[in-house]
C-alpha cells in the first residue's frame, strides 16, 4: 500500500427538500384545508477516525463527496425523506484543514471522534405550517435550503511516541528494523526511506511507537532533498531519538545540521526532549568511540549514548532512555490536565 499523508477533498452536503402546496380532498368532507408537508433535511458530511487505517490513499482515488439532497414534501401532511449523511473515514491523528491549508477545521486523535464539516440543509415548510385564522387556504411554501460546499486538506500526523531523526544513512531504519518488526527498506544510499514507517518496539515489559521519516538535509526546512513534508510526523511525539553516524567523518557539522533544522521548522520540535545517540560503533574503536563521544557530548551540551543498531550494541540502553522520557512526558500531561502526579501510570 502507497503511503500518503496530504489529500484534497471536496465535500457538499445536501440540500433540503422544497415544501408542498397540497390541500386536502375527500368526499362528505367540506373544508378540507391545507396538508403539504415539509421537505426533508439534507444529509450532511462528516469525518470520523476509525481504526486500521495508516495512510490517506483512499483519498487518491476518490476525492468529491457529496451528500444526497432531501425529498420534498408530499401531500396528506407527508414529509420528505431526509437525504443520508456521507462519512469520510481517516486514520487517527489526521488533521483537517482549510482550503488556505493553515487554518485548522479539526484535530482528530482519537477512535471514534466524529467532527461536522458540512451541515445539510433544511427542508421547507409545506403550506400547513402557514395556516391561520385570517390565512386558512395558504398557497405558498418554503424552498429548502442549500446546502454548504467547500474544499478542505485532510493532513495526516502519524500518532508515536518517539520520533527518529538524522541525516540519510545515519541508521534509522536499521535501528527501527533491529528493535521492531518493522521491515524498512535498508540499503547503503541516501534517502533509501521515502515515506513514513512505525513500528511497535518493547523494553521490560513495556511497548511504545517509533516512528521514522525520510533524513534530513541542510535546507531541508526550505524544501530541499525530501523538504519537512514529513517533520509533521514527530510533532506529536514525546520525544526525540537523533542518531548520529558515528562512521561520519563530519560528525560535529551533522549533528548542527539536524539541531538547526528542526529549529527553523517548528519551535514545538525544538524544544521537545531529545536523546542523542553516537550511533554506528560497531565501526569503531575504543578510542574512537570515547573520543569522539566527548566531542560530541561538547556540542549537545548534554549526555551522549553509543549505539549500534547493527550488531545491537547499546540498544536496550537506548530503549529504556527513551521509556523514561515518554513516562515523563506522560507525567508532564497529568499534571497539566489537573491530575495528581501520583495518578500518572504508564499508559502503552
Amino acid at each position: 500500500m502507497k503511503f500518503l499523508d496530504l489529500a484534497k477533498v471536496y465535500i457538499r452536503s445536501g440540500g433540503g427538500g422544497s415544501g408542498c402546496v397540497s390541500f386536502r380532498r375527500e368526499k362528505y368532507i367540506e373544508y378540507g384545508g391545507p396538508d403539504g408537508g415539509d421537505g426533508g433535511n439534507g444529509g450532511s458530511v462528516y469525518a470520523e477516525a476509525v481504526e486500521g487505517l495508516n495512510t490517506l490513499i483512499d483519498f487518491r482515488y476518490q476525492q468529491h463527496f457529496f451528500a444526497k439532497s432531501g425529498q420534498q414534501g408530499m401531500g396528506n401532511q407527508r414529509t420528505g425523506k431526509t437525504g443520508e449523511d456521507i462519512v469520510l473515514r481517516v486514520p487517527v491523528g489526521t488533521e483537517i484543514l482549510d482550503e488556505d491549508q493553515e487554518t485548522v477545521v479539526a484535530d482528530l486523535t482519537e477512535v471514534g471522534q466524529r467532527v461536522l464539516l458540512a451541515k445539510g440543509g433544511n427542508g421547507g415548510w409545506g403550506n400547513l405550517h402557514f395556516k391561520s385564522a385570517t390565512n386558512q387556504a395558504p398557497r405558498r411554501a418554503n424552498p429548502g435550503q442549500a446546502g454548504i460546499e467547500r474544499t478542505i486538506w485532510l493532513r495526516l500526523k502519524l500518532i508515536a511516541d518517539v520520533g527518529l531523526l538524522g541525516l540519510p544513512n545515519a541508521g534509522k531504519s536499521t535501528f527501527l528494523a533491529a528493535t521492531s518488526n518493522a521491515r524498512p527498506k535498508i540499503a547503503d544510499y541516501p534517502f533509501t526511506t521515502l515515506h513514513p514507517n512505525l513500528g511497535v518496539v518493547g523494553v521490560d515489559g513495556v511497548e511504545f511507537v517509533v516512528a521514522d521519516i525520510p533524513g534530513l538535509i541542510e535546507g531541508a526546512s526550505e524544501g530541499r532533498g525530501l523538504g519537512d513534508l514529513f517533520l509533521g510526523h514527530v510533532e506529536r511525539c514525546a520525544v526525540l531519538l537523533h542518531l548520529v553516524d558515528g562512521s561520519s567523518g563530519t560528525l560535529l557539522e551533522d549533528y548542527r545540521t539536524i539541531v538547526q533544522e528542526i529549529g527553523n521548522y517548528a519551535d514545538v520540535l525544538a524544544e521537545k526532549p531529545r536523546v542523542t545517540v553516537l550511533n554506528k560503533i560497531d565501526t569503531l574503536d575504543d578510542e574512537e568511540r570515547a573520543f569522539l563521544k566527548e566531542e560530541l557530548e561538547a556540542v549537545a551540551g548534554g549526555p551522549v549514548m553509543l549505539m549500534s543498531g547493527i550488531s545491537h550494541e547499546g540498544t536496550t540502553e537506548v530503549l529504556r532512555a527513551l521509556r523514561a522520557e515518554i513516562d515523563d512526558d506522560r507525567v508532564r500531561q497529568k499534571i497539566a490536565e489537573g491530575g495528581d502526579e501520583d495518578e500518572a501510570p504508564w499508559q502503552p
